[in-house]
């Protein structure tokens, strides 16, 4: 080192001797030595990747120097998964009876033909495909699904239905579509495995099977006659197989009337996954 006492005062020492050389060899040597002060490797260019090259190491200065100014631009990653175009687990003859127009489907599957165990899940489609929520469990009729529903046959009918009409024993948790306020939807007795039916109709969604929309679910009038059965509804788990309904938790009966939609057509699509698939 060597002090510079030009106009009488000293000048700070210099770090390292000046040497002759090229413009940019000197530049170099100034940025590595910058670096080994901060303690990191500090590329040269702003674009260029941490730590140096393709190996991850640091760079020398003639390395530095050499370096281009302009990396290529890595290409992006899509973290996001495409939706899907169609519903899933669903075959062209249950894809058939989607009404076109449809914009919401709660789909129920039923973990058997004859069981009583399920799984919904609400979707919204948009231009970019079906969106999925939250999977819910579900309960479904004692002795499982069919495609030929009759009063008192303990079994859920399969199909594709429309959502128009909701209503409860207590008042309307939030939702867009219309409820009936009423204390006839009162349950009374005792469920298959002796729980207490108390609360099942609290909150109610009218499923148009057999049913004329636009009415409250207590209207039981049966377009198809009363032996093709009715008052098929999503309502409140009882903690118990149903006679026909589809049951869900009051949590997610209070989550599902606040999110559908009439001007998103709702509708439910609800079997056992086999029949589903076909």
């Amino acid at each position: 080192m060597r002090a510079d006492t030009r106009h009488g005062r000293p000048r700070r020492p210099t770090l390292f001797p000046y040497r002759p050389g090229p413009r940019a060899a000197h530049r170099a040597a100034v940025l590595a030595l910058v670096a080994a002060v901060a303690g990191c490797a500090a590329p040269a260019d702003p674009g260029a990747p941490p730590g140096g090259g393709a190996t991850g190491g640091a760079q020398g200065p003639a390395a530095r120097a050499a370096a281009p100014q302009h990396l290529p631009e890595r290409p992006r990653r899509h973290t996001s998964r495409a939706l899907p175009r169609r519903l899933p687990g669903l075959g062209p003859r249950t894809l058939a009876r989607l009404p076109a127009h449809t914009r919401q489907a709660l789909l129920v599957t039923g973990t058997g033909r004859n069981t009583s165990s399920a799984r919904a899940v609400l979707y919204t489609r948009s231009a970019q495909g079906w969106r999925p929520g939250a999977t819910w469990p579900a309960r479904n009729a004692r002795d499982g699904w069919t495609d030929d529903h009759h009063a008192d046959d303990l079994r859920t009918p399969i199909g594709v239905f429309t959502l128009t009409d909701a209503g409860g024993r207590r008042p309307a948790p939030g939702t867009r579509l219309p409820y009936d306020r009423s204390n006839a939807f009162t349950a009374t007795g005792r469920g298959f495995n002796g729980e207490s039916l108390a609360g099942s109709f609290d909150y109610v969604i009218a499923i148009d099977y057999n049913r004329r929309p636009g009415t409250s679910p207590l209207d039981w009038r049966r377009p198809l006659g009363a032996a093709r059965g009715g008052g098929i509804w999503l309502h409140v788990d009882h903690d118990g197989p149903t006679h026909g309904c589809i049951a869900l938790s009051e949590q997610h009966m209070k989550e599902l009337l606040h999110l559908l939609d009439p001007a998103r057509h709702p509708v439910i699509v609800m079997g056992d996954a086999a029949s589903l698939e076909r």
